[in-house]
């Protein structure tokens, strides 16, 4: 009984939202997965369990705010990058140590996966590249968080432009595919990726095949098929 309320309370709150640009965070996303959510397309329901894990996650971030605070590092949390047409994004933090400007993004993971932890995860990694880039800074700190054991390791970063200029070109070309409705192929390991284990959109990706395919003549496909 109560946890069907505690449910139903999580799904209300996540809603649906219009996705009119990329976020950062789309960096080293499926390009699939993301034109499917700014075309509207309806997704699979979030499980609850993985937004109340999201929920904890943020709890984290507020007590690595707390404790940066607390040691009077010089630092600036949640910063938006500069505005402009194509991404919209907020870093955690901009740090000042030493008399050096860093941008601060930090990660929650199981336990598992930190004890695994050797270098930074790849999709990370694209995310923090395109907060130095916008906010013209030239190192960044990965900061990994055991959401069991509450360890910590951290990556230092620094600013690769050739990396930077492959993923702006990327998020470019996912733009018009966007605006030519041309959906996108599937990743390349489809269905092993470990993205496809999560995806909201994975029915939907399974009917579309591997191949980069009209999006208007499978919106189509899709009717005729339900008829």
């Amino acid at each position: 009984m109560l946890k069907e309320l505690i449910d139903k309370f999580y799904l209300e709150q996540e809603g649906r939202k219009n996705q009119l640009h990329f976020y950062i965070t789309d960096a080293g996303k499926c390009q699939r997965a993301v034109f499917l959510k700014f075309k509207n397309v309806v997704a699979e329901k979030t499980d609850p369990r993985l937004l109340r894990i999201f929920e904890h996650g943020e709890l984290l971030h507020r007590n690595i705010f707390n404790i940066l605070y607390r040691l009077k590092i010089g630092v600036t949390t949640e910063v938006k990058i500069p505005e402009q047409e194509l991404i919209s994004g907020r870093a955690d933090a901009i740090l000042s140590i030493g008399g050096e400007n860093y941008v601060l993004d930090i990660k929650s993971i199981n336990s598992m996966l930190f004890r695994k932890l050797m270098a930074p995860k790849e999709e990370n990694l694209y995310q923090i590249q395109l907060y130095l880039h916008y906010f013209k800074i030239k190192k960044g700190i990965l900061l990994y968080i055991d959401k069991d054991r509450q360890e910590i390791k951290e990556f230092i970063v620094q600013y690769d432009a050739l990396l930077v200029e492959q993923l702006l070109l990327g998020f470019t070309q996912l733009n018009k595919k966007i605006e030519t409705n041309t959906l996108p192929v599937s990743l390349f390991d489809y269905p092993t990726n470990w993205q496809c284990g999560y995806c909201q959109y994975r029915q939907i990706c399974d009917m579309a095949g591997k191949q980069e395919i009209s999006w208007s003549d499978f919106k189509t496909r899709i009717q005729l098929a339900d008829d």
